[in-house]
């Protein structure tokens, strides 16, 4: 090569690239450093931060109702869920007439986010979900779900059968499910109430649809095993998993069932004979040519046969709970006598 070659192939490789428009203004961050995690939920410091932050100027508030069996269990932990919210400066009001629970901000909140927590906590207990539990609700990293499951089936036993699959034999279904996503799960009437981390509760209400819907959890709790273990594996931490995940798909079991045999009917040319009318059946009868007080005097006498037909019915019904059942008395021993 000659020396002009090689200084241009030396040119060539200190050619600098073209930078991004759309980055052309941007500068080094020294303090955005690569140790910060992002991700992470920063807790609301009331020393530093609440100083800092003005008094709210409208007064926000929520309300629920609770049922009239929670009334007595309430009483007892209210005097502990006041002094839980009084630390946030929040109010709660407990009105046993009405039957609702109500939360407020006051002058002291500076957290614009804990009336939210506070609704959460008052839904909580109105679900039967425990005062020890549902006061972990107001934690930052900690949330709740509340899913309806009494509009999806409309068969009240299906709905009833679904659900208990949905809890297990003996809990163990649901206590499967709350060691896999973190989360606490109550299945209480017509509402599942959940409480954990985002991730978690986002899992659960799959689960608990999916449940309902006629897909068994057995299937989920599979996944989310698999799904464990391969995040313990930091070389499929950028591949798909779809490979190693199970596909259940839905098979339907066909039955052999016997058609019903149809009657035949014998084929004749003809066509079948006209119904009678209303009017042609009243000419027959005589009802046609009566007048409206005759006409109503014979349908209140067939109204009172009814009547009287249907009352002696009820009346066999009820003496027959009078009538003494047929008892069968001890039975004689015939004693022989012997022949003198």
């Amino acid at each position: 090569m000659s020396d002009k070659e090689e200084e241009q192939v030396d040119d060539a490789s200190q050619v600098q690239p073209v930078p991004n428009k759309n980055k052309k203004y941007r500068r080094d961050k020294p303090w955005d450093t690569d140790d910060i995690d992002k991700w992470a939920i920063q807790p609301f410091d009331y020393e530093t931060e609440g100083k800092n932050i003005p008094a709210f100027l409208e007064e926000s508030s929520f309300a629920t109702l609770f049922p009239k069996y929670r009334e007595n269990y309430l009483k007892e932990i209210w005097a502990g869920v006041t002094r839980a919210l009084d630390s946030h400066g929040i109010t709660c009001v407990l009105d046993l007439i009405e039957g609702s629970m109500t939360v407020k901000t006051t002058r002291k909140t500076r957290d614009p986010y804990i009336i939210f927590k506070s609704r959460d906590l008052i839904k909580l207990l109105a679900r039967s979900v425990p005062y020890q539990q549902a006061i972990k609700v107001l934690q930052d990293d900690t949330a709740c779900d509340i899913i309806k499951i009494g509009n999806i089936l409309r068969n009240k036993e299906r709905f009833v059968k679904r659900r208990q699959r949905l809890m297990g034999p003996q809990g163990n279904t649901l206590k499967a499910i709350e060691l896999l996503t973190g989360c606490y799960v109550l299945v209480q009437g017509n509402t599942v109430s959940t409480m954990g981390p985002f991730k978690g509760l986002k899992e659960v209400r799959r689960i608990v649809l999916d449940c309902m819907k006629n897909i068994h959890p057995i299937y989920h709790i599979k996944e989310l095993m698999i799904k464990r273990e391969l995040a313990k594996d930091e070389k499929l931490k950028h591949e798909s998993w779809d490979r190693f995940l199970p596909n259940f798909k839905k098979k339907n079991v066909k039955t052999n069932k016997k058609p019903l045999a149809k009657k035949s009917k014998p084929k004749t040319p003809f066509p079948p004979p006209q119904t009678p009318r209303k009017i042609d059946l009243a000419i027959e009868s005589g009802e046609y040519f009566l007048s409206k007080t005759a006409k109503a005097a014979v349908a209140m006498e067939k109204k009172k046969e009814e009547q009287s037909k249907n009352s002696e019915k009820r009346r066999a019904e009820r003496e027959k709970a009078f009538i003494a059942p047929d008892e069968d008395g001890p039975s004689k021993k015939k004693v022989k006598k012997s022949k003198d």
